[in-house]
């Protein structure tokens, strides 16, 4: 018949028989969702669907090899498996939810210990898996990895409330042996990967804090009773996580802190009541705490997340004038008063930008504290509140002005001054705001620089958040607190359904990095997932489609969504702000070198590394080895020289 150019003839009847012969075996399965053998009967239907493909393969394969293949025509296989995928899987929601619910029930059922037929689930998930990628997600990888994840929650949250460390950890370790196991009979290796990070998640790492970070915790316990088989238990499973072993490391602040303070008041007590407040006595004391505390590198990031817990929470009574004082006394014994200083600035600037302070006063006051004790680079955190409260003020009096605004957005603008502040300000920060937003926007602008002429503004909407209300499926209403970027996202649907990647990117101009991490936090944080997309994998690409998810529900009415800017340091930005720190460093070494060689005009090595490091002392403590670098480096570029007889002999060249 191909030959005889009936090919075309030939591949439709086939179409035309097979998709017949498709919808009688759905028929036959449909009617078995009604009894106890629902998976053996799709089983059996598939194994000989699965034969009667390739028979029929084998009688067609000159026309599957030619005709198919020069006309663009699926291939008989393919064909197959596309029939069975519409017209049996997803044919009815009630094969799909029954399919759905046996799998997720059969491999629940092992999980706790019962004997299923494995051989049979084997079979159902390599058809799910041949029918697509799509239809294998959501039939059985994201229901069995949701109902895993809600197993292993329960189970070890009663376990972590009367097991100690020890106990609990050969448990876990138990837990996720025989779960990796289990799902090597089921699953490929990116579903395996996938359902253990879910089994982690639920077994360690929701409870890290608990195991290492609470006051009289079990770590405590382990290391004061020698437990080195649980020790190394624990050293081993929390290495498998990308910061289980910082974890360990770090102490939480907030306790590391107050016991600092704690022990400060029982000595100064002591002295104040036994020893007649004698100066020489607290000298020592004080000495002796400069050493403790500098002997921990972390003690700079901990004093500031210690303040801004403080300052955005608040202190008991009338207590805050006391305990600043006390840090602040703290800080003025550091060494790296710098790493403190980048630390502090980043807290503050984030109480300030999203009104978490308890009282600008507050802060105005602690800044004034810190230049007192610390020197003049502790000035600018006065002038990041004084900012704010200069926005304000600016922002009352053009409300005034613009009377008329009618329907227009409530907008609230700050106005930041340029090197005060810790911003980056770079072009991947832009974005379009919405025509309502950017209307006001521009109006403001131009109010602004009609009062303060010859200043420049540029936005940095990666700093910004919005309150907007959203109307889902049912006229069911939220209040979403998002930022800036989400909230352009948001408002595109009001005009449209559905919108590409491609779309939301041209419509945003958001950066490609920034625009990915908004729409993950919208898809994917489950409780927040306000919004869905196709195919629902676990990434965000280029190809993929988002729409409104209308059946979204939440029992709150605000919903914040978490975004970059709001949350907590990573441990990346961490170890990039002590770089920052480094780098910092070694212009304000190399100012002071030059400074004391212009007035002495030469000095030998051992005075000028002790005159470098009187003058910088308040700021950080200072390496020799890095004086010496720096001294080299301003030798190359010609501001000293060393003496030719001498070499510890340096020589200022005006």
């Amino acid at each position: 018949m191909v030959i005889l150019k009936e090919g075309e003839k030939l591949y439709m009847g086939l179409v035309a028989i097979m998709t017949s012969h498709v919808k009688e075996i759905s028929k036959s399965i449909e009617d078995a969702t009604q009894g106890d053998f629902f998976l053996e009967e799709l089983n059996r239907k598939w194994n000989d669907y699965k034969d009667a493909i390739l028979d029929v393969r084998k009688v067609l394969l000159y026309m599957d090899r030619v005709y198919v293949i020069h006309n663009n025509k699926t291939r008989i296989h393919d064909l197959g498996m596309n029939l069975w995928r519409d017209n049996v899987v997803n044919s009815t929601q009630i094969v799909q939810s029954q399919l759905k619910k046996t799998l997720v029930k059969l491999v629940h059922r092992e999980c706790i210990g019962e004997v299923i037929n494995r051989d049979l689930t084997d079979n159902i998930l390599m058809m799910l898996k041949d029918l697509g990628d799509s239809v294998y997600e959501t039939l059985f990888e994201i229901p069995f990895i949701e109902v895993s994840a809600e197993f292993y929650r329960g189970e070890f949250q009663k376990l972590s409330e009367y097991c100690d460390c020890g106990d609990y950890l050969w448990k876990a370790e138990n837990h996720l042996i025989k779960g990796l196991i289990r799902v090597n009979h089921y699953l490929d290796s990116i579903s395996q990967k996938k359902i253990y990070n879910a089994m982690y998640k639920e077994i360690i790492e929701n409870h890290m804090l608990r195991l290492i970070r609470i006051e009289n915790s079990w770590l405590v316990t382990l290391f004061l009773n020698n437990r080195y088989e649980d020790l190394r238990n624990l050293y081993q499973i929390f290495s498998t996580y990308p910061n289980g072993l910082f974890t360990i490391q770090k102490v939480d602040p907030m306790i590391f802190v107050q016991e600092l303070l704690d022990m400060k008041d029982k000595y100064d007590s002591i002295l104040n009541l036994a020893f007649n407040h004698d100066e020489e006595f607290h000298g020592v004391l004080d000495s002796s705490f400069e050493y403790i505390i500098n002997l921990n590198h972390n003690l700079p990031e901990f004093l500031s997340s210690f303040l801004d817990v403080k300052l955005r929470k608040g202190f008991e009574g009338n207590s805050e004038e006391i305990i600043l004082d006390k840090v602040v006394m703290f800080i003025k014994l550091l060494h790296d008063k710098d790493l403190f200083h980048k630390y502090y600035k980043k807290h503050l600037a984030k109480r300030l930008l999203f009104g978490k302070t308890i009282s600008e006063d507050i802060e105005r006051n602690l800044a004034v504290k810190l230049k007192r004790v610390c020197g003049y680079k502790f000035a600018l955190l006065e002038i990041m509140v004084m900012d704010i409260k200069t926005s304000k003020e600016m922002l009352q009096g053009f409300y005034r002005s613009h009377a008329e605004r009618g329907d227009d957005p409530k907008l609230s603008f700050q106005v930041l001054t340029t090197g005060s502040w810790p911003l980056s300000r770079t072009t991947d920060s832009s974005c379009n705001l919405p025509v309502e937003v950017s209307a006001l926007h521009e109006k403001y602008k131009s109010y602004y620089l009609g009062i303060n002429a010859g200043k420049k503004l540029s936005l940095q909407p990666n700093m910004g958040n919005a309150e907007i209300i959203a109307t889902f499926g049912n006229g069911r209403k939220h209040e979403l607190h998002v930022s800036t970027y989400q909230m352009c996202v948001l408002m595109l649907f009001n005009a449209i359904d559905q919108l590409s990647y491609k779309d939301i990117e041209t419509a945003t101009k958001i950066n490609s990095l920034n625009l990915i991490k908004c729409l993950y936090s919208m898809v994917f944080v489950n409780g927040k997932n306000i919004i869905k997309k196709v195919p629902m994998n676990g990434n965000i690409s280029e190809g993929d489609v988002f729409f409104i998810n209308d059946m979204f529900k939440s029992k709150f009415y605000k919903i914040k969504l978490e975004t970059v800017a709001t949350q907590r340091e990573s441990e990346h930005e961490k170890l990039q702000t002590r770089k920052n720190v480094e780098e910092d460093r070694r212009p304000q070494i190399e100012a002071a070198i030059v400074r004391i060689m212009k007035f002495k005009k030469q000095l030998d090595h051992k005075n000028i590394i002790a005159e470098v490091t009187k003058e910088l002392k308040s700021l950080f403590l200072l390496n020799p080895t890095e004086i010496k670098k720096r001294i080299e480096s301003l030798i190359e570029r010609d501001y000293l020289e060393r003496d030719n007889i001498d070499n510890n002999l340096y020589r200022y060249l005006a």
